[in-house]
């Protein structure tokens, strides 16, 4: 209990300094894992995407970035241990010439291959800055693995708007 009522459980790489590995608020039995790595970042600017071209976003900003796993230089997370994650992202659609574009998004590790079940299509007309796509995906990653937001257009080239599109991930096991 290290001084305090709140319960945890901590480690040590040399048995002088402890980082909290679980603690749970005595007043609300809520349980942390203080250092599990997770983000949530967007793009503060609009996107512009060519016809037929699988573009990585420019997730820049980020929400919240805990252990510092998503870099916004590079747009894309980077898996600080092996492990389980949850990723998901949203898009939105914002026209350039036409709504008859066609929006698809996919998650995309180490630069190129693309993640199973990250995938997606709006195939139907869009409507600027109201159509939107949601991805969600779990995979397993080695440490120093990366993830990125890609997206792209069929028929008609387009933006991903700001503000609105974003990326997010956590470590689940």
């Amino acid at each position: 209990m290290f001084g305090s009522h709140q319960l945890r459980i901590a480690v040590s790489p040399d048995g002088s300094s402890f980082r909290d590995a679980l603690s749970v608020d005595p007043a609300t039995g809520i349980a942390s894992q203080p250092n599990l790595p997770r983000f949530k970042a967007y793009t503060n600017y609009d996107n512009y995407v060519a016809t037929d071209s699988w573009t990585t976003l420019g997730i820049n900003v980020a929400d919240y970035n805990d252990q510092g796993c998503f870099d916004a230089g590079t747009n894309r997370f980077v898996a600080p241990v092996a492990g389980t994650y949850l990723f998901g992202a949203s898009l939105l659609f914002k026209i350039n010439a036409s709504s008859n574009a066609r929006m698809r998004g996919r998650l995309v590790l180490n630069g190129s291959t693309e993640i199973r079940g990250s995938f997606g299509e709006i195939s139907s007309a869009h409507v600027s800055e109201a159509t939107a796509l949601w991805l969600q995906t779990m995979v397993s990653l080695d440490a120093s693995d990366t993830v990125a937001l890609q997206g792209s257009f069929r028929a008609f080239d387009g933006y991903f708007a700001a503000d609105h599109t974003t990326f997010w991930g956590a470590k689940i096991g």
